[in-house]
């Protein structure tokens, strides 16, 4: 009150405000200069912040991509925090920023009537592969692919859009414990799309800088030393009860301002991120487009609501939706949040049934560097599809320990199959190819080369010209030989196959072979229902039979009666019938001599047999694969008499193989004795199932390298522990289309790890070249014997 200005004040009012008056001119006039300096620096500064913000934002749409991301089966929890945390480093110097501002990236959910798609877009000044590893290395079995940054929203659509924001002062935290994942409230609101209907939600984010940090230290400074009437303003009638004596509720605001103050300090403990929360929903225009895009853009906030603790967001209208949208404009004035925060508004769903949400397909492993490329010694298999593109091949020494293929029908297996016997075929190595649908066979005969014609054996029933002949009822080894039918008919009729069947086939066989070896006159199993139905047949055959067992046998047979013979004989004549009265069959086994020699064609010769079971039947191609099966094996057997180095490699591929393995002996011991006979055997089929528990076994023990294409759940789950801990069972049940998983032995002892390729498609067709070969085959005719003279009468 003692003042001179108050003093004048009181005293002369009028004259005060007067003199205040001319003083202000004298001072304005004065520092004129420098007032219009600052004005137009505060103008130009107004001025050309926002011209020179939207011009690096055109700057960093220009060219931005858009990394994919396809989410595991299993999304790890703190995914998100270590995404954000590696891409921390993409703050710049500040000269940088300074020159041409700091890049953003935007963390993109986008929601069609399809389904869900997840991307991270990333301007042109960030590396697309930083991106790309980052987001595989925050979440193990993502999938990423990259493309060219669309436009959120179509242009036309009627569009409301909105932008969220911190409530109170950046010190504040957000809620980041939960104990579901918030994504799910957010996901269901944008569930239940119409078709032409889009939502989109937009995290933009970018490092903060040195200012942004200082800023937001000094509020928690100001929080710590108990100042916090700033963060938590009470007004009014609050503020008096506040002043109140009121122990409880004091104790009460300190505990609230320790925890705020902890929070606070944890957040500034690591990276900070500049950020800012986009959401916009879209639909063609309509009378009623306006009212639903504004009821799911709400829908869309509310979920939002989920992260309110001592802060929380709240909507703002976002002008210009389409042109902000496309370009991920970032806003001036962002929040500040830490790693923790973000990546609770960020990240993969957690839940497993997340609805519309796209998962990823297979991992893509890259191939061992000891996985050599095709040559003369390796067989091609395909090409990598993870890391720098090379051709696969399997070792020819490798594959003798045997190739189990697997994988549904249509996922590459015929073409993988037909690349490795076109191999087989050009470097002169022993080819037999046992096919029950035909169609393998078929692709083959157009693709093999022209000098293979002299060397082709063609069993095929379409062939109206006489097929070639392997008689099963031959043989140096007469117990192998009967063992070998009586083992494959009692395997394939297992159901109705009894113990006097088994005897009888035995002695009936035993008797034939007998025959021939003391007289030289040719026998098959079309002598079989002669030798049990004719007296005068049997009558010339069985004297020269000196085996008192098998002597004894027949004078029992001659004893019954007539009925009682065929009640005996039933049960074998109804099989052999159904078997030999096809006429293809019975030329193909049981027509006389043979007409080739399965040793010619393990030695560099190739055997394609065309077995369709439309055309033969089941039961009759199953019988005709497990006879070359068997017979195979015998020729392969007898390589024991040639030097190791001498024999030549050979291999033998079985589609739907179960079929064809129908052999007396354990499977395990043929293929653990095969490598030895330098004969590989490649076994494939559709799903475990189809495999009897004995020969699942055996394939998974003894067949070392593994290829499977695409398989079932379950039987997925059961195969994974030959590809662990490179491809999970989730991995094995979603390959692509002639993708494939791959666990190859490439010496000797090791086997290397699980990794994917992907099969080349098949060479084209030659024209003609199936027609040249079926004419050309090496097929001679075949003559009926005088010891063979059975008819389709005499069956009957």
């Amino acid at each position: 009150m003692n003042s001179p200005w108050m003093t004048d004040f009181l005293t002369d009012p009028l004259s005060f405000w007067r003199t205040a008056a001319t003083t202000g001119r004298a001072l304005i006039a004065s520092h004129t200069p420098l007032l219009a300096t600052a004005t137009a620096t505060g103008v130009a500064t107004l001025v050309a912040r926002p011209l020179l913000a939207r011009r690096r934002a055109k700057v960093f749409a220009r060219g931005a991509r858009c990394v994919s991301i396809q989410a595991p089966p299993q999304v790890s929890d703190h995914g998100g925090e270590l995404l954000w945390a590696q891409l921390s480093g993409l703050l710049r110097p500040w000269w940088h920023r300074l020159a041409s501002g700091q890049p953003h990236i935007a963390f993109e959910y986008a929601w069609t009537h399809q389904g869900l798609n997840i991307s991270l877009w990333t301007p042109s000044q960030v590396p697309i592969a930083l991106a790309r590893q980052a987001v595989e290395a925050a979440w193990p079995g993502a999938h990423t692919t990259v493309t060219d940054a669309a436009q959120p929203v179509p242009a036309g659509h009627t569009v409301t859009a909105g932008r969220l924001r911190l409530a109170r002062p950046e010190v504040a935290t957000l809620r980041t414990g939960h104990h579901v994942d918030p994504l799910r409230a957010l996901l269901q609101a944008a569930a239940g799309l119409n078709d032409g209907e889009r939502v989109i939600v937009q995290v933009l984010a970018r490092p903060a800088t040195g200012r942004r940090r200082r800023r937001v230290r000094r509020a928690a400074r100001t929080l710590k030393t108990g100042h916090h009437h700033r963060f938590t303003p009470l007004r009014g009638m609050a503020a008096w009860a506040a002043h109140r004596p009121q122990p409880a509720l004091e104790a009460r605001q300190d505990a609230d301002h320790h925890t705020a103050v902890r929070q606070a300090a944890d957040k500034l403990t690591g990276p900070l991120w500049a950020t800012s929360l986009t959401y916009a929903a879209s639909t063609p225009p309509s009378n009623s487009a306006r009212e639903a895009v504004r009821g799911r853009a709400h829908a869309i906030a509310s979920a939002f609501g989920l992260f309110a603790a001592r802060n929380w967001l709240v909507r703002t209208r976002l002008p210009h939706p389409h042109q902000r949208l496309t370009r991920r404009h970032f806003p001036h004035r962002a929040a500040l949040l830490s790693v923790t925060e973000l990546a609770a508004l960020a990240h993969l769903p957690t839940d497993p049934d997340a609805p519309g949400l796209t998962r990823a397909a297979a991992r893509s492993i890259p191939p061992p560097p000891s996985i050599p490329p095709p040559s003369s010694a390796a067989r091609p298999l395909g090409h990598s599809d993870a890391g720098p593109r090379r051709a696969i091949a399997l070792p020819t020494h490798a594959a003798r320990h045997h190739l189990h293929l697997m994988g549904a029908t249509g996922s590459g297996k015929s073409t993988l199959i037909t690349h490795l016997a076109l191999d087989d075929a050009r470097h002169r190595r022993g080819l037999i190819v046992v096919d029950p649908k035909g169609d393998l066979v078929t692709e083959l005969l157009e693709r093999l080369p022209e000098d293979c014609a002299d060397r082709l054996v063609l069993i095929d029933p379409a062939d109206h010209r006489p097929p070639p002949c392997l008689n099963v009822l031959e043989g140096d080894d007469s117990d192998m030989v009967v063992d070998n039918i009586a083992g494959i008919f009692r395997r394939i009729f297992a159901a109705f196959w009894g113990p006097r069947t088994d005897d009888l086939m035995r002695a009936s066989c035993l008797t034939l072979l007998r025959h021939h070896h003391t007289t030289g006159q040719s026998v098959s199993l079309a002598d079989i229902p002669r030798l049990l139905a004719e007296p005068a047949y049997r009558l010339r055959i069985t004297p020269g039979v000196n085996d008192p067992l098998l002597r004894g046998f027949w004078t029992g047979y001659d004893a019954l009666s007539e009925p009682a013979k065929t009640a005996v004989s039933g049960p074998l004549m109804n099989k052999l019938r159904a078997f030999l009265l096809r006429d293809f069959t019975r030329r193909a086994i049981a027509h006389g001599p043979s007409t080739y020699r399965l040793d010619d064609v393990l030695n560099g010769g190739i055997l394609l047999a065309r077995l369709p079971k439309g055309t033969l039947g089941e039961e009759t191609a199953r019988l005709l694969g497990s006879f070359l099966v068997a017979r195979t094996w015998q020729a392969a057997t007898a390589r024991a008499h040639q030097p190791e180095h001498a024999r030549v490699d050979a291999s033998l591929y079985l589609d739907e193989c179960h079929n064809f393995l129908n052999l007396p002996y354990p499977v395990e011991e043929m293929l653990a004795e095969a490598r030895g006979y330098r004969l590989s055997l490649n076994l494939a089929h559709q799903h475990l199932a189809q495999l009897p528990t004995d020969l699942r076994e055996a394939i998974s023990t003894n067949a070392r390298n593994k290829i499977f294409f695409t398989a079932s759940p379950e039987d997925a789950r059961a195969l994974e522990r030959h590809t662990q801990p490179s491809l999970a069972a989730h991995d094995l049940a979603h390959l692509a289309r002639h993708q494939a998983a791959a666990r190859l032995l490439t010496d000797h002892t090791d086997t290397t790890s699980a990794f994917t390729l992907t099969t080349n498609p098949a060479p084209p067709p030659t024209p003609g070249r199936a027609h040249h070969l079926r004419q050309s085959a090496n097929r001679p005719p075949t003559t009926e014997t005088a010891s063979s003279p059975t008819t389709r009468e005499t069956l009957t």
